[in-house]
């Protein structure tokens, strides 16, 4: 891979989209509607500006990220928890917590296909070339089918523990499953080889300026389960979180952490928009009242 333009992220920052004005100055852009917490979105591979979300209110919704108004909307049968398009931006695969997989066609935002699958189905993602479809189980497996006809293919024994997270390099090279060993997994999609498995989410804090009880240095590694992840559009960098309070963006060839963006909450997805380096996420980010907040932000505005 060759390396581009190193991305100035200590200088980019969070915006809400607001559904009604408030008054005061706003940080983050936050688009609000679902009655439920938004447990993935995506954004529209040929329309930069339009990003899908889906909701445990059993809807999924098409946003316009500039005017954060919702310009479709589809009532399904379950609690939404995963959503992708198909590259082309022809159709959106959607699944929920029943293990069932619906295919939207977005011209229409109609369902034209349904199918339950008889195990636990988690992140779900198309090939880049839209024949070949992916989804992540809860047997540590990635099940490989072809597409329309979703036929079984091939069956990976991707880790030990649940898979819960896919990602498709834009350049058609690998896919990274996440998983809740802690670990993810590079594959080359050509061969369906796993070329790289590295620990993601190792967390540490350093505490150099702070005495805390006479200790210095204050080293903290914890780890958690990969809940999602997501390749920029360059397929330099790769977003993945959990339930740490913050997003980690690390080079896809060295593995290295270059930035790393604060949550106020465990997060459920990231996404990186197809064209630029902005990063939409939404996580359990809770009211003053304790309910889901329903909403999610975008990084990689410039600082004003």
């Amino acid at each position: 891979m060759e390396e581009t333009t190193t991305v100035p992220f200590k200088n980019l920052h969070s915006r809400e989209y607001q559904g009604h004005k408030k008054k005061g100055k706003a940080k983050d852009i936050e688009l609000k509607g679902h009655t439920d917490s938004v447990d993935q979105l995506c954004w529209d591979p040929k329309h930069a500006d339009l990003i899908a979300t889906a909701s445990g209110d059993k809807t999924v919704r098409l946003w316009d990220a500039r005017s954060g108004k919702c310009s479709q909307q589809a009532e399904l049968s379950g609690e939404n928890i995963n959503i992708t398009y198909k590259p082309d931006g022809t159709h959106i695969a959607v699944g929920n917590r029943d293990d069932e997989l619906t295919i939207l066609d977005v011209r229409k935002f109609k369902a034209i296909h349904k199918r339950k699958f008889g195990y636990e189905v988690n992140e779900i993602a198309w090939n880049m070339t839209g024949d070949m479809f992916f989804l992540t189980t809860g047997n540590g497996t990635v099940e490989v089918l072809s597409y329309p006809s979703l036929r079984a293919v091939d069956t990976l024994m991707a880790h030990t523990a649940g898979c819960y997270c896919i990602a498709i390099d834009p350049l058609g090279r690998y896919f990274a499953v996440g998983s809740a060993d802690s670990l993810v997994s590079l594959w080359d999609i050509s061969e369906m080889l796993c070329v790289r498995t590295f620990t993601k989410l190792d967390v540490s804090w350093s505490y150099d300026s702070l005495s805390l009880g006479g200790v210095e240095n204050l080293l903290l590694v914890l780890r958690w389960p990969v809940r999602t992840i997501s390749f920029n559009h360059t397929g330099e960098y790769i977003a993945s979180a959990s339930e740490d309070l913050f997003i980690d963006i690390s080079n896809v060839q060295t593995g290295r952490s270059v930035h790393q963006i604060p949550c106020r909450a465990a997060m459920n997805s990231v996404e990186w928009n197809p064209k630029y380096n902005l990063l939409a996420y939404a996580g359990d980010d809770k009211n003053k009242y304790q309910a889901d907040e329903g909403v999610f932000r975008i990084f990689g505005f410039e600082s004003a």
